[in-house]
């Protein structure tokens, strides 16, 4: 592991130029959020839907148990709240900036994915007939497909069971915040502190539990409660290696921008030691050259007294 040099790289000192450096990665999170957006404003495919198939789409149609809105709160906010907790105790921008940012594509990478095979799959939900027949009389076409007649948006959103939103997005920030702490607490440093492993499970577990509530709300199938998932995870994954080493590396508990300033920091200290002694060289040769130059100096004048024969009897 390398010297740690905790304090010297903090908000004031180093976060403008960690700002300028990322600036493009910024504006394109920004895209993200407007992809999103885009997503979620796009009509779903209206897959068919037959008499044969409702059997399996007939359960209650409940109110959520974790609401859509709070997503945000424990799978953003609530890591963000750690990162400065652990910023305020090592002061080292480099990793508050990278922890939020990889947090935030985390989030959005998983969220647009997961939007956009909602929109293009279009599987109904588990309580879809009573979305599409509030008074349970049904309705179907000459082919047998269903003719809703419910409320729009109800129906709407009936059709975007697959993946989980819910459960994607909740394991692509608390799967990151799950990475981030196994690295800072160094889980995986082959001492057998089983207890830290606790610390890590939590974040995964209430993820898991979010997933759970869907599958018991009848919003999803437990098919897209695992893809969700699966999904979330694997993206978690990917941006947390962008910025971090793996949690079981020795210097997995900081940032690669981090050990990348401190040797930058190094080399940068080296090279002026290594100036100062050549300067001292340099002028200790002058010093001995201007002593050469004048004891040449007196050996001529004393020749010249000699042929002169001036010199000293």
């Amino acid at each position: 592991m390398r010297e740690v040099d905790l304090g010297a790289h903090t908000i004031r000192s180093h976060g403008a130029k960690v700002a300028k450096n990322h600036m493009h990665d910024w504006l394109i999170l920004l895209l993200l959020v407007v992809i999103e957006i885009v997503l979620f404003i796009i009509h779903p495919f209206y897959r068919f839907v037959g008499k044969d198939m409702m059997e399996d789409l007939k359960y209650p149609f409940k109110d959520n148990t974790v609401p859509g809105w709070s997503v945000p709160l424990y799978a953003v906010l609530l890591p963000i709240v750690i990162f400065i907790f652990v910023y305020v105790r090592r002061r080292d921008v480099y990793d508050l900036h990278h922890s939020i940012l990889g947090l935030l594509f985390s989030v959005l990478i998983t969220a647009i994915i997961t939007e956009a095979i909602k929109v293009a799959v279009g599987r109904p939900r588990p309580d879809f007939f009573w979305r599409c027949f509030p008074d349970g009389k049904e309705f179907y076409d000459q082919w047998g497909d269903v003719i809703c007649h419910g409320k729009k948006s109800d129906i709407r959103e009936g059709h975007k069971s697959f993946p989980s939103g819910h459960t994607s997005g909740s394991f692509a920030g608390l799967g990151f915040l799950s990475l981030y702490l196994s690295g800072k607490i160094q889980v995986f440093n082959r001492r057998g502190h089983v207890a830290k492993l606790c610390v890590i499970i939590l974040p995964l577990l209430a993820a898991a539990l979010v997933g759970i509530s869907r599958v018991d709300d009848y919003w999803h199938h437990w098919t897209d409660v695992f893809a969700g998932a699966i999904l979330g995870l694997v993206v978690s994954a990917f941006c947390y290696m962008q910025f971090f080493p793996a949690p079981y590396d020795n210097e997995g508990w900081g940032p690669y921008a981090y050990f990348k300033a401190l040797e930058e920091s190094r080399s940068e200290t080296s090279g002026g030691q290594t100036g100062n002694a050549l300067n001292v060289q340099a002028m200790d040769v002058q010093v001995v050259n201007l002593q050469g130059i004048r004891g040449n100096s007196d050996q001529f004048t004393s020749l010249d007294e000699l042929e002169s024969g001036t010199g000293r009897r």
